[in-house]
């Protein structure tokens, strides 16, 4: 994986009837670690440039150091609880099943009937599942090249369940 895509896990076909089983998470390429250094060297330089103003009489600077700081911290704790959110997609013989889980931890479910499902990419990059009228999309937050390779590997599961077992 490069920096910037999502990971997609697919687990081991333990059971027959599962054809696919998948979860696709945001791609989040800073650690704890690394966000605790960058807020320390953050904070740190905020603070030692606030002091500069400071000394020299400019004291409503020294505050907007520390906004500035308070803000960077906002929008990485921001950043770190929006990467908390996934999407399952499970295909067995009855169903197609979407298990959509918001950063809050809300949950939706969507249901497709696997035999009458199609999953492509739309003009505008979308990956999307469409059966009888219904229509949904899926991984938001993958780049387009990953896009693609899920729904290619999607696409197989389908076909591969529409053709049934495989005789010898």
């Amino acid at each position: 994986m490069t920096p910037g895509q999502a990971t997609a896990y697919a687990f081991p076909m333990t059971d027959s009837a599962v054809h696919f089983d998948a979860v696709l998470h945001p791609h989040r390429s800073l650690s704890r670690k690394a966000f605790l250094i960058v807020m320390i060297l953050v904070g740190g330089l905020s603070f030692a440039g606030g002091m500069v103003f400071l000394l020299l009489g400019a004291w409503p600077v020294f505050g907007f150091f520390g906004l500035d700081a308070a803000l960077v911290y906002i929008a990485f704790k921001r950043n770190f609880r929006d990467g908390r959110c996934y999407e399952r997609v499970r295909l067995d013989a009855a169903s197609l099943e979407v298990l959509q889980v918001a950063p809050g931890g809300a949950e939706t479910r969507s249901t497709f009937p696997p035999y009458w499902t199609r999953v492509l990419v739309d003009d505008d990059g979308c990956l999307v599942l469409r059966s009888h009228g219904k229509s949904m999309e899926l991984g938001r937050f993958l780049a387009g090249d990953e896009k693609e390779s899920f729904r290619a590997a999607l696409d197989r599961a389908l076909r591969g369940l529409r053709r049934g077992p495989a005789t010898a």
